[in-house]
């Protein structure tokens, strides 16, 4: 609905890279279309192994459009430790980067590689794939961080997810105008309202480098230069961030 609404729109903002709502839409869709034609359906498990990037965005939108479940997979875990959520998950599939192939442990699952399989891939169609899914269907599978033995897989539904983003929007509306910052890693529940809330609103989605959510200096750079309005801090890393200086050219914020 919101790409009908301003498809020319910037959706996504990565260092140089930009997508425009109708890019991201047809380039999810290919991805979705790619996902069904290798039997990804109703609920199935699909892992994401991918730094924060474009292909991260256009990777969940288009799990969740092909009517699977997405999991991330952190290329910086350990190979142990990715083994065991591959192995829990059963994935049927794996979305990657060549960089990555050699962190995947041996598993079931069939891996693509957005980078090298682009041009396979863009061969998809455009439009929006025929599947239906209600709010009882599975959206994603994250896990927990293992701290007290080993790790487990936490599964929300699209309704809990959909019901937390309205909730979102009507209490802090989002519009057009506004960017919101994408810093924290996807293995973390906050990732999933910092990727869907400002999309279903219009707004423009700026990610940070990988790794970039650990520098103060850097976010302070990115968010001055990109104009954001939005970002989302837990205590103890916006006790560091308000220590940086510079933060009085943050007038947008």
């Amino acid at each position: 609905a919101q790409v009908e609404r301003t498809p020319d729109a910037v959706a996504v903002a990565f260092e140089t890279e930009r997508l425009t709502y109708r890019e991201l839409e047809a380039r999810a869709n290919q991805v979705a279309h790619h996902l069904r034609a290798m039997g990804v359906g109703a609920e199935s498990l699909v892992g994401v192994c991918l730094e924060r990037s474009v292909d991260v965005v256009v990777a969940l939108l288009g799990v969740l459009k092909a009517g699977g479940a997405y999991v991330p997979v952190d290329p910086a875990y350990p190979k142990e430790r990715l083994g065991w959520m591959l192995e829990d998950t059963g994935a049927s599939v794996v979305l990657t980067h060549e960089k990555w192939k050699t962190v995947l442990p041996a598993s079931g699952a069939r891996v693509v590689c957005l980078d090298s399989a682009a041009a396979e891939v863009s061969k998809q169609p455009v439009t929006k794939p025929a599947v239906q899914v209600g709010p009882e269907s599975l959206a994603y599978v994250i896990f927990t961080s293992g701290s007290t033995g080993r790790p487990k897989g936490a599964m929300n539904a699209h309704g809990g997810v959909v019901n937390r983003l309205k909730w979102m929007q009507e209490e802090y509306g989002l519009s057009g105008a506004d960017v919101v910052l994408q810093k924290t890693p996807f293995s973390f529940d906050v990732s999933v309202w910092e990727f869907f809330w400002p999309l279903l609103a219009g707004a423009k989605l700026v990610l940070a480098r990988p790794g970039g959510h650990q520098e103060p200096a850097y976010l302070v750079k990115l968010m001055k230069a990109e104009g954001v309005t939005t970002v989302h801090f837990v205590p103890s890393m916006l006790r560091a961030f308000v220590e940086e200086p510079g933060l009085e050219g943050l007038g947008s914020l």
